[in-house]
């Protein structure tokens, strides 16, 4: 579902300076050189037409660089192929603290919500520990934050699992659930917000709710950054700046994209 939630630490580039110096000598100059998934809709696809990919264009603009892709699914591997192998020089979104690459600062925060149908009797419902969602089908991705809280909270017979890791070339889990809430087989599902957000930010049948108000953990916000090798520390230096002098661009398009965005801290949503 999300390279938010990432099994392998691998504790590469450890050796040194010398091999940190080698490293930095992987960047492109002459390109603005993206790692992605070529069928992670609505965040990156082939054709271009994901959020990350309109994101990447804005920044191989600012760069005055080509942007050009390295394309492989993302899950186990993804980095190893891709980034660490000097293919692609940033991961456009990422969560912050993975220690599979180096984090940029981060450029936005979102949130896992419900999606129900605007007419549903759980329209109103914010938070999972809801009585009201008891016996109601809810489509939710194995293993994801989200399904822990639902599990305590009693719903585990309740829940209809989507699997975390698949090829989005022939599976689309989350694009499932979303048509098995509009067409009445789920009641809600439960899914990240960058994932679900910009496909039904024009559907007159459905929405999203945003889980601002869940107790304990796991905890329902991230923040995400872009991703790039350890010790090219002159090239996340590069694109923290860029992130710093154009936030407002950022946050333009990732609210035209239909992105919910909340503050830092995960409390509310941000105009």
């Amino acid at each position: 579902m999300l390279r938010l939630i990432t099994g392998a630490l691998i504790g590469l580039f450890s050796a040194g300076q010398p091999a940190l110096a080698q490293v930095a000598d992987l960047r492109s100059t002459t390109s603005f050189r993206v790692c992605a998934d070529p069928a992670n809709a609505p965040m990156s696809m082939r054709d271009g037409s994901g959020f990350e990919n309109r994101l990447a264009d804005q920044f191989g603009g600012w760069l005055d660089l080509p942007v050009t892709y390295s394309w492989f699914p993302s899950g186990m591997g993804f980095i190893t192929k891709t980034l660490r192998a000097g293919s692609c020089d940033v991961v456009m979104g990422y969560a912050q603290g993975d220690e599979l690459v180096q984090n940029t600062n981060h450029y936005y925060t979102s949130v896992f919500g419900i999606i129900t149908r605007k007419d549903s009797p759980l329209a109103e419902i914010d938070h999972l520990d809801d009585p009201a969602l008891a016996g109601h089908p809810i489509g939710v991705i194995a293993g994801s934050p989200p399904a822990t809280i639902m599990a305590r909270a009693g719903l585990a017979k309740d829940m209809r699992g989507g699997d975390l890791f698949v090829d989005r070339r022939v599976k689309d889990p989350v694009g499932q659930m979303i048509a098995g809430v509009r067409d009445g087989d789920l009641d809600a599902a439960v899914l990240w917000g960058p994932l679900a957000g910009p496909r039904i930010k024009d559907d007159p049948q459905l929405q999203f709710t945003p889980l601002l108000k869940e107790q304990g953990g796991p905890k329902m916000f991230y923040r995400i950054t872009m991703g790039v090798r350890p010790g090219e520390q002159e090239w996340k230096r590069q694109l923290n700046s860029l992130i710093r002098r154009h936030q407002e661009d950022i946050n333009a398009l990732l609210r035209d994209a239909g992105v919910p965005l909340v503050d830092d801290y995960g409390k509310e949503m941000l105009p």
